[in-house]
């Protein structure tokens, strides 16, 4: 398939080295590379807003007259990618979403009592596990078992969340900060309960109190999210719904530990926000446990 790329609109896609299996398909070109042979079929023309060449708006009215679908970055980046341009977002966009409003209440209704049932299910069948890493824990350092966090939560709402201690005691003496590769703050224990996630389930009863849920974007910490906030577009947008355990971002997306790894997955997130529905809900579910399965995404990968 051919997509021709008019003015500047390649340059505001920046594809990661993980997408580039979803594009294999897709011949990415532009007007001069498709006009040198004619043979080349189009089927799609993506537009920068701030197209002024002649002959780009000339060939785009001839295309416009055969229906050659034409949009913007954006809604490339969402169609193939799955993911949101964050740079290029206003507060219209959020306005856009895949469903009739009244339909997304009733989902929402539903979301919370399968968050409940869920999290009391997972609860009791991990009981046993949760037990042997209580034992462990305290074997290791006999320090404390479990850690808590004040987390960011929906509406910019603080809440604290738990989980079983993965880090040395006192492991944060000159405040927050994101981990790293190789963090030698992290235990011995603690690589193996992060690797696995386990060390994320005393959370479920965050979700169980009704502060997160099983699927949404994962919660930061306020000390990190003011920095972002100045430095991301709209950042705080990821907030308009419950933070959760795990969610679109965490599935498409290694461990974050920079701006730059946290523009990314807002990507993502903000995506889910707009195209939020139970089937994508669903879909996120099977996916986190393929990647808890695989142990990918809970270590910085730089």
């Amino acid at each position: 398939m051919n997509i021709v790329f008019l003015g500047r609109s390649i340059e505001k896609i920046k594809i990661m080295p993980d997408e580039k299996n979803k594009l294999k398909d897709l011949n990415l070109i532009s007007l001069s590379e498709y006009k040198d042979d004619n043979q080349k079929k189009l089927f799609e023309i993506v537009i920068d807003e701030e197209i002024d060449n002649k002959e780009e708006i000339n060939f785009l009215q001839e295309m416009s007259l055969k229906r050659v679908l034409i949009y913007h970055p954006i809604d490339f980046a969402e169609k193939y990618l799955n993911r949101t341009l964050v740079e290029y977002l206003d507060w219209q966009y959020f306005k856009k979403s895949s469903l009739p409003s009244s339909i997304i209440p009733l989902q929402l209704r539903f979301k919370r009592l399968c968050d409940i049932f869920f999290s009391f299910f997972i609860i009791i069948s991990s009981l046993p596990l949760s037990l042997i890493v209580i034992i462990l824990i305290k074997f290791e350092d006999n320090g404390p078992i479990f850690y808590s966090q004040i987390r960011n939560g929906f509406d910019n709402k603080t809440f604290k969340v738990y989980k079983f201690r993965s880090m040395k005691v006192n492991s944060e003496p000159n405040g927050p900060q994101w981990a790293k590769n190789k963090d030698k703050r992290i235990t011995k224990l603690g690589n193996l309960l992060r690797k696995s996630r386990i060390d994320e389930l005393p959370q479920l009863f965050n979700v169980i109190i009704g502060e997160m849920s099983l699927i949404g974007p994962r919660p930061e910490r306020p000390e990190i999210d003011k920095m972002l906030v100045e430095k991301i577009n709209l950042y705080s947008y990821r907030y308009s719904i419950k933070p959760g355990l795990s969610g679109w971002a965490q599935v498409n997306y290694p461990y974050g530990a920079s701006l730059e790894d946290a523009k990314n997955k807002l990507s993502f997130d903000f995506f889910y926000i707009k195209n939020y529905s139970l089937l994508l809900d669903l879909l996120i579910f099977f996916k986190t446990i393929r990647t808890v399965l695989n142990l990918y995404g809970s270590v910085p990968y730089k």
